[in-house]
């Protein structure tokens, strides 16, 4: 099933006819698929924030505290001296100049450097649900939508506080919504696919609206004794209603003309963290069980593939490029969004064509987009056209055109 434009095209394949090596029988009809609409956005910020010149203050204490500790290993030539950092280089390298988190003391340990969030009791509201149902609510308010008129909940991000039950489950049942909910991860694209499955289920009648949300705790997988990514990542929650357009009511509407996925597979971006390690004492606590990249190969092999694939979205809509108000980019890295939205637009994108965020909230994996989203639409009039596009490791591209209405 591919969805374009207003056309939903449906083919069967039948390929084990008898008597016959391969037979394929090909029966294509277009139904119309109802206008979907993006009703409503939230957004839960953590209230700590930690500025590029506090991190580094932590990070070059923990670097003087090992080359300290290992002096003699670096002197026989062991091991490396760990060299220290700069706010300047952070943010030469990113764009990224602070960043917001759910526990700032524990990260600012040079002797922890890991957030400190303690388990709850499994009775109590678990922190991803806490964060997730505060930009719910505001969502909600926005699509004017009570948890009576939602049919499901999607919980989409990078990484999962557990295994089970659903994270989606325990959302649904703290908001009140009837109906199913269910959790998936695609990395730093989770958002714009759960924007796709979420259309998918409107689309073919299981739901009329969804609550599709992005709790995203990027600092509980982020090494920070690791000088060329310890500066990346933040905390933070984004929430998206998806609706039939003859269903919604809030006054701020915008049309999915069009939703595109793909995905590359490449090691170029990993976390080998999972509930397999314990099969293989050797490989815990090794630096892969956390966030890992190679950098300058994701830059070079990501930005071009991201392009091509809005470039030809549009094509096929029969969208111009100097028919975009507005490019919401994933907020991982602002040399990225510029070499980006520079092959799309022909030209430099001014700082209103493609906003950045990362500046104040850092790279926020899957929630990235939504919050430029969020934050950067009060301009649009009816009829303006915007792109929603995130991308991160498998590789996964997501890119959603919307219209306002």
């Amino acid at each position: 099933v591919s969805h374009s434009g207003n056309s939903c095209h449906w083919i069967s394949v039948d390929s084990a006819l008898p008597g016959l090596e391969r037979h394929t029988i090909i029966d294509t009809e277009t139904r119309h698929m109802p206008d979907i609409v993006i009703s409503g956005t939230g957004l839960y910020t953590p209230a700590e924030s930690i500025s590029n010149e506090e991190l580094v203050a932590s990070f070059n204490a923990y670097v003087e505290q090992y080359n300290a500790e290992n002096a003699a290993a670096i002197e026989t030539g062991e091991l490396p001296p760990l060299q220290p950092s700069s706010a300047e280089f952070i943010e030469k390298a990113s764009g990224i100049k602070s960043r917001v988190v759910m526990n700032k003391e524990g990260i600012l340990d040079p002797r922890r450097m890991v957030p400190r969030l303690p388990e709850r009791p499994n009775e109590d509201q678990s922190v991803m649900c806490e964060m997730a149902v505060a930009a719910a609510a505001e969502a909600m308010s926005q699509a004017g939508k009570p948890a009576t008129d939602i049919d499901a909940v999607i919980v989409a991000a990078s990484n999962m506080q557990r295994a089970y039950p659903a994270m989606a489950v325990e959302i649904q049942d703290a908001l009140g919504i009837k109906g199913y909910g269910f959790d998936m991860n695609v990395a730093c694209s989770s958002a714009t696919f759960g924007i796709q499955q979420a259309r998918d289920a409107v689309a073919m009648g299981s739901a009329n609206c969804v609550l599709m949300v992005n709790p995203e705790i990027c600092t509980g997988h982020l090494n920070f004794r690791d000088r060329d990514s310890h500066f990346i990542f933040g905390d933070v929650c984004t929430a998206v209603i998806i609706e039939r357009a003859a269903t919604a009511t809030a006054e701020e509407q915008y049309l999915i003309v069009d939703s595109k996925l793909q995905t590359i597979y490449s090691n170029n971006i990993r976390n080998n963290f999972g509930f397999l390690n314990r099969a293989d004492e050797s490989g815990i606590g090794k630096p892969d069980k956390l966030f890992v990249q190679e950098g300058r190969k994701v830059f070079k092999e990501v930005c071009p593939a991201v392009a091509n694939q809005i470039s030809a979205q549009l094509e096929l809509q029969g969208i111009a490029p100097s028919q975009l108000k507005r490019l919401w980019l994933h907020q991982a890295n602002l040399s990225m969004n510029q070499l980006i939205s520079r092959r799309v637009l022909g030209r430099d994108a001014t700082a209103e064509e493609a906003p950045t965020i990362l500046d104040e909230y850092a790279n926020t994996s899957s929630a990235g987009s939504v919050i430029a989203f969020h934050k950067h639409r009060d301009d649009f009039r009816s009829g303006d056209i915007g792109v929603l596009c995130s991308f991160g490791a498998g590789y996964s591209i997501g890119s959603v055109i919307l219209k306002k209405r």
